[in-house]
């Protein structure tokens, strides 16, 4: 569901409002807004920083808010309650920005900032667009000029501080990168510099990068991240590749990482563990789309534009009775989304179901899967029990993955092109 929010919202005026959860109860009360500078682009506001009973300040990703309104800042209600800590490349705007001097682009002088604007893009992503500022007085004896709101893009002198600059700079520079552009630069970087610049990533981003690096690397940088850090990232990894990156930790850090992260999150993980990784069980994901039989395209649009869906995920609905999370009731077919896309956004999905699509068990084979992603053309399958409960789904890529020779991220396209793949025979 989109968050609701005004076009703009003013952090001055944010500042002191009261924060709830979904049924009505104040969690606390925003202290300050938390922002990413890059050297490129419009700033990017990532979370809230709440005061909550204690005087303690928590923070709260603005991904869990789903409503700003006047007076009130609406949340999923998962707030984590461990103490705020400012990382190197973040900027608070009360803190930090309210009062800083910028130079205006025309030419016309310095000017003091007294409030920053967000807005909400089509994306979802929050990004600071406008700033109210003050014009620097004539005199010292017309100690304020004239207030004016600015562009973002019309300032200068927002960016990183001396004292920011070492790894916080360098992603700066690189904000605009796909995560598997950023996985590459960070395995050609020395080992400590490659720790240094994933501790500064957020854990949303730092998550999408691992799911790309190599098991080496992924696993040096997690061991060396905070505990309660590494499992907020292994968190919001998806679960297939969490359970790949846990199961190549030691055993004592394993266990000591699945043990701090959310329950349900956990659970999914040790499901997968369960599983050869070589298996369909130990490739597939539990998170793919599921939704009820009586649910309507324009539902099901709408969760195949989620950001934190597997674009090869996004081409299959998985229909299922309920409950709708893995294992779920009686998994009954799919959707295709090219399908969906030609039927009116009221129509059931119930209505026009593939329950031919070929599905899979948990200790299917590598070679299976292929053959049958290869042989119907899919991007993924379903897989599922003996009692035809949905308990995930593989997706080509995943698969693509584990038939790449070892390696494969490291090699030039030649030594690729001329390596073997890694199928088994079975």
């Amino acid at each position: 569901m989109r968050p609701s929010a005004p076009a703009r919202v003013y952090i001055a005026r944010l500042k002191g409002t009261s924060v709830f959860d979904p049924i009505g109860d104040e969690v606390g009360r925003v202290h300050d807004v938390v922002i990413l500078i890059r050297a490129k682009g419009a700033p990017r506001a990532v979370g809230l920083v709440v005061e909550v009973p204690g005087r303690r300040r928590v923070f709260v990703p603005l991904t869990r808010v789903t409503g700003i309104e006047p007076g009130a800042v609406i949340t999923t209600g998962l707030v984590n309650i461990r103490r705020f800590e400012q990382r190197a490349s973040e900027t608070l705007v009360v803190s930090e920005l309210f009062d800083r001097t910028v130079e205006l682009r025309d030419g016309s002088g310095r000017a003091t900032i007294e409030d920053v604007a967000i807005e909400q893009q089509r994306n979802r992503d929050w990004l600071v667009t406008k700033l109210f500022v003050r014009r620097r007085g004539a005199s010292s004896l017309l100690r304020r000029g004239p207030a004016l709101v600015v562009d973002i893009g019309d300032v200068t002198g927002l960016g990183p501080t001396a004292e920011q600059q070492g790894a916080s700079s360098l992603l700066a520079s690189l904000g605009d990168l796909k995560p598997a552009d950023l996985a590459d630069l960070l395995h050609d970087l020395p080992d400590e510099r490659r720790i240094e610049v994933a501790a500064e990533l957020d854990n949303d981003r730092l998550a999408d990068v691992l799911e790309e690096l190599g098991d080496e690397d992924r696993v040096a940088i997690v061991s060396r991240l905070d505990a309660a850090r590494a499992a907020d990232v292994l968190d919001v990894m998806q679960p297939d590749d969490a359970a790949d990156l846990v199961s190549d930790l030691p055993e004592s850090k394993a266990a000591e990482l699945l043990g701090l992260m959310e329950p349900e999150e956990a659970r999914d993980v040790r499901r997968l563990l369960a599983y050869d990784e070589r298996t369909a069980g130990g490739l597939m994901t539990t998170e793919p789309i599921i939704l009820g039989p009586e649910a309507t395209v324009a539902t099901a649009l709408a969760q195949a534009r989620r950001k934190d869906v597997n674009p090869a995920l996004a081409t299959m609905i998985f229909v299922s009775r309920p409950p709708l999370e893995t294992p779920t009731g009686r998994f009954l077919g799919v959707v295709h989304l090219q399908r969906a896309l030609r039927e009116p956004p009221h129509e059931p999905l119930g209505n026009f179901l593939d329950t031919d699509v070929e599905t899979v068990r948990p200790h299917d084979s590598l070679t299976k899967v292929t053959r049958l992603l290869a042989t119907y053309n899919n991007t993924a399958l379903p897989v599922t029990d003996e009692d035809k409960r949905l308990l995930g789904a593989v997706s080509v890529d995943d698969v693509l993955d584990n038939l790449l020779p070892e390696g494969w991220r490291d090699a030039e396209d030649e030594e690729t092109d001329a390596a073997d793949l890694r199928i088994p025979n079975g």
